[in-house]
């Protein structure tokens, strides 16, 4: 499973970059509202980039949350979770495939099922309002599933003491406010009791 472990938050080893207006924002419509999000193109291109490339394609329209915790985040982009009370929602990927770094201009990879490379280069912690990669807890084991963070989840940083290693690739900029409503629904299970569907994700900028 794709799984964020929980763990006690720790301090901040870094904090967030201030907003960088060349880099591209998305634009998430769910059934709870709109949010917008800086992605970090800058600084991790990689993934980044296959983030981008997943949005433009449709992957993620009609999917649902799978997993919202309050006081810790947000997890969605499992295939399987297009249907809201899937026993497998948490396990999916996208296909083995290519993308290209929109920052190099080179292509990249998805393979052994629909993972990309770690990209544990840029020092910017789970902080409130980041985006950031969710993964099996082995190396290269990210694909398409990410968590929106509610609170300082510092121990999820990959260059923290933890285990957990979670590499940042945005932040909202717009909207916090319904991802935190997100995390508050009621669950059964960490699966929100009334389904939240994400309409679609329009990248700008890019």
């Amino acid at each position: 499973d794709n799984v964020v472990a929980m763990g006690c938050a720790g301090s901040s080893a870094a904090n967030a970059p201030e907003h960088n207006a060349d880099n591209p924002t998305a634009t998430f419509d769910c059934t709870m509202g709109t949010f917008k999000a800086e992605i970090y193109l800058d600084r991790v291109p990689v993934t980044a980039s296959n983030f981008i490339d997943l949005a433009k394609s449709g992957f993620y329209n009609g999917i649902h949350f799978h997993r919202v915790i309050p006081g810790f985040m947000d997890q969605f982009g499992c295939p399987y979770a297009k249907d809201p009370r899937s026993p497998n929602a948490g396990t999916g990927n996208p296909a083995d495939g290519t993308f290209t770094n929109l920052k190099t201009k080179t292509v990249e990879h998805r393979t052994n099922g629909g993972n990309i490379r770690d990209e544990n280069i840029s020092k910017d912690t789970n902080g409130p309002g980041t985006l950031s990669m969710a993964n099996t807890g082995r190396p290269n084991s990210g694909g398409s599933q990410f968590f929106l963070n509610v609170a300082d989840n510092a121990n999820l940083d990959w260059f923290s003491a933890g285990q957990s290693k979670h590499p940042v690739f945005g932040k909202i900029i717009e909207g916090y406010d319904i991802v935190v409503n997100i995390s508050k629904v009621p669950t059964t299970n960490d699966n929100p009791k009334t389904p939240i569907k994400m309409n679609s994700i329009t990248i700008h900028g890019i």
